[in-house]
């Protein structure tokens, strides 16, 4: 499996409700709707390690048969909304987003 994870850093307190809205809402419907993707797992971290406090607000493990069908659903309308969805979700509430890609090992 090819898999790309997302990680998002937390939302101001005062936003959190309205993030998670846009999130569960539109931004997780719109990764499901991507015509390859074979998996979509997301979790919102309540705690780090030891009880430290998480590195992450959330993340999203999207998964792909294989590379080329990654790169399938990269050329697809599905694919610029996601990305666009993102983009406003960055500007409206000024979280960070990381991803890093790769293979099952």
């Amino acid at each position: 499996m090819f898999k790309l994870v997302a990680l998002w850093s937390a939302p101001k307190p005062e936003d959190v409700a309205a993030f998670e809205k846009a999130y569960v809402g539109t931004h997780a419907p719109l990764a499901r709707a991507l015509p390859n993707l074979a998996g979509l797992e997301t979790i919102r971290f309540a705690e780090g390690l030891e009880g430290a406090a998480p590195d992450y607000y959330r993340i999203a493990v999207m998964s792909w048969a294989d590379k080329a069908a990654f790169e399938r659903d990269g050329q697809t309308p599905e694919w610029t909304a996601l990305r666009a969805d993102a983009g406003q979700m960055l500007e409206r509430f000024g979280v960070t987003l990381a991803s890093s890609m790769g293979e099952d090992a």
